[in-house]
């Protein structure tokens, strides 16, 4: 395996994205936001953000912030626990190169997010 295919090996990373309201986003009444757990393709995970930001705006929602948590691999070695449901949605990311949304999380009033409260 050269070099370049190394670096063009595509893995799943785990995103956290935090959306505001616009029209049309499909968010409950009265919600302010939400938190929507993905789980993206990419090279790398910049690519992985860069390809989820793009489908969510595509899907009518309010991106304002992404936070990664890396591949399976790099979650597994920080400790946390990942069942058999989330790694089937992980190996689906990869295999259909896509953007899975997990878990969405609506937020209202002055909710705040527990970030790793949507890690297992």
């Amino acid at each position: 395996m050269t070099d370049k295919t190394k670096r063009s090996r595509q893995q799943v990373y785990t995103l956290l994205v935090q959306i505001g309201r616009k029209a049309g986003d499909g968010l409950p009444d009265g919600a302010t936001g939400a938190a929507l757990m993905c789980y993206a393709s990419g090279v790398d995970e910049a690519e992985a953000v860069r390809e989820t930001v793009a489908i969510l705006k595509q899907a009518d929602t309010a991106p304002l912030d992404v936070t990664g948590y890396g591949t399976l691999a790099e979650r597994e070695d920080a400790g946390h626990e990942i069942d058999t449901e989330e790694r089937a949605l992980m190996q689906r990311a990869l295999e259909e190169n896509a953007v899975i949304v997990a878990q969405m999380v609506p937020f209202f009033g002055d909710d705040q997010l527990e970030p790793d409260s949507l890690l297992n």
